[in-house]
This record gives structure tokens, sequence and C-alpha cells, in this order.
């Protein structure tokens, strides 16, 4: 760096103008890429690194930091430092410095990497252009040689418009460099986004399918032991209801083997022990018994009376 700095120091004595390229942090010519802050002035971009990462220097905040030319607050954005524009002007401007200082302490070298010769008349340097086929050659190719029905231009001319066209595009390739950069950290953005959104979705998921089970097994819980209830109490009804039946079944039986009896006295005195359980189990039937089986059990009462009331009459 030494070298470059003295190569530079010296070149850069011969104008004021010299002095805006040099960076206000490493006090040497800029080193590319040269960024340009809002308040217009430039800083290498390897220069501007440490102001955001040393908290410490030129009063960094955050995102921020102050510009050490004029003290301009600069406010970073999510890219840091290659968020800020390049000075492309200043750079092509650097570059012909360094040319310049470079022919001054190379003049030999620089002469023969200008001045090519051509390779058909080889005693002849090149100094035009072939319009008609995009090359350079020299004026015996124009007056005698291939090049002779072409159109030509001086190459001075041609020089600076290629070069014109080609800062143009560079500098137009780096814009849209930026812009893909833009829009790469966006679709990034966008995929952390979009990762975040289906984790919490499933976490949701999670949460209402634990939410189900913990409700199906509640009400899984619930319709058992309802059923347990159901199941008991009708099985107790079932109990009861072929008690009463099996009771009423001997009454019957009792009552057709009384219907046998030829002799009256006997009959009359079974059929006073027939009356006497028919009645009890009526009774025991219309306090015990219930629905369609107590309709039955009240009929089976009314017949059984209705046979034994003409004798007793």
């Amino acid at each position: 760096s030494d070298g470059t700095r003295t190569g530079s120091s010296v070149f850069m004595t011969d104008s004021k103008e010299s002095k805006q390229l040099i960076c206000p942090i490493c006090l040497e010519m800029f080193t590319k890429p040269v960024v340009i802050l809002p308040c217009q002035h430039n800083l290498c971009r390897k220069c501007s690194k440490p102001l955001s990462s040393h908290p410490g220097r030129l009063l960094v905040i955050g995102g921020r930091f102050r510009c050490p030319t004029c003290r301009h607050e600069v406010v970073l954005d999510r890219h840091g430092v290659y968020g800020l524009q390049r000075n492309l002007l200043v750079e092509n401007i650097i570059d012909m410095f360094k040319q310049e200082s470079s022919s001054s302490t190379k003049p030999e070298q620089v002469t023969k990497e200008e001045t090519p010769m051509c390779e058909v008349h080889q005693e002849e340097k090149i100094n035009i252009y072939c319009v008609t086929h995009g090359v350079p050659t020299c004026s015996m190719c124009k007056v005698f040689g291939a090049h002779k029905d072409c159109e030509v231009a001086p190459i001075s001319s041609i020089y600076q418009t290629k070069k014109t066209e080609l800062s143009d595009g560079i500098a137009m390739m780096v814009g849209t460099n930026d812009r893909m950069q833009g829009i790469i950290s966006q679709l990034e953005d966008a995929c952390r986004v979009i990762e975040v959104s289906v984790k919490q979705l499933c976490e949701k998921f999670d949460h209402l399918y634990t939410m189900l089970e913990d409700k199906k097994r509640e009400m899984c819980q619930k319709v058992t032991a309802e059923q347990e209830e159901k199941v008991n109490y009708i099985r107790g009804l079932t109990r009861k209801y072929g008690d009463h039946l099996e009771e009423s079944c001997k009454v019957v039986e009792t009552g057709i083997q009384t219907m046998e009896e030829q002799e009256m006295a006997v009959f009359l005195q079974q059929i006073f022990r027939v009356s006497t359980q028919t009645h009890d189990a009526g009774i025991i039937t219309k306090q015990r018994v219930h629905g369609s089986c107590l309709i039955q059990y009240y009929r089976l009462s009314r017949v059984i009376s209705m046979l034994i009331q003409p004798t007793n009459i």
C-alpha cells in the first residue's frame, strides 16, 4: 500500500481536484468500490464497514453513523453499507488517474500497450478504427489492404464513444445488480415470513387437535356413565317385571286349578284364597308395575274378579 500511496501522492499534488479523491478515513486514494453518502461525500466501502461494526467510533448508533467529513448523520437500511450507492464517476476518475500515474513511471511499457502495431503492416501503428468490421486497424490497411472499401473513423473518437458505452453499461449492470440484490432480500424475507406463518398455523392445528381430543375424552366419559346408568335402570325394571310376572303366573295357575274343582264347598274355600291372592297381586301391581305391563296386570285382575263375583252373589 506504501507504493500505491506514494505513486498516488506524487500524481495528486499536480491538481486541487485530486484532493477530492482522498478517503477521509484511510487518507489514501479511494479504493473501489467507492460509496457516496447522502451528503455527497465519498468513502471507500472497506473503510465504511468499521463504522457500522464499532459503536464507539464516529458516534455510530445502531444502523447510523456520522460522515467523517461533515458530521452529517447517515442512516443505513437492512443491507448496511452495501445499501449505499456506488459513485461510478469517482471510480472512473480514479482509473484514469492510476493510468496516467503508471504512464509516468513506466513510459515504455505503456507506450507499447497504447500504440500496438498492425499485424499485416508490422511497421505501422494502429491509428484508425474500421466502423464496418468493428476492429482497429492502420492507415495502410485502409489505403491498400482489406479495409480500403470500409468506413473508418479516428481511433480517439471511437475510444471515447466505446468507453462511454462501457461505463454506461457497467453503471446499468451495477444498478441492475443492486435491484436484484434488493429483490433477493425481499424474497428471502418472504420465505422467512412463510416459514413462520406455516409454523404458527401448525401450532394452532396442534392446539385445536389437543382441545378436540380432550373434548372427545370428556364426552365419551359422560356417554359411558349415562349408558351404564340407563342400562342398570332398565335391568332393574326387567328384574322387577320378571318377579311380578312370576307372581301373576302363580295366581293364574291357582285360579285355573280352582276352576277345575267340582266340589262346591272346596271350590268356595279355594276361591276365597284365590280372591285374596288376586287382590294382593293387584295391589302390588298397582304399586310397582309401570307402563304397558301395568295395564296388563289390571286386565288380569278384572278377569279374575269377574269369575269370582257371580259365586259371591
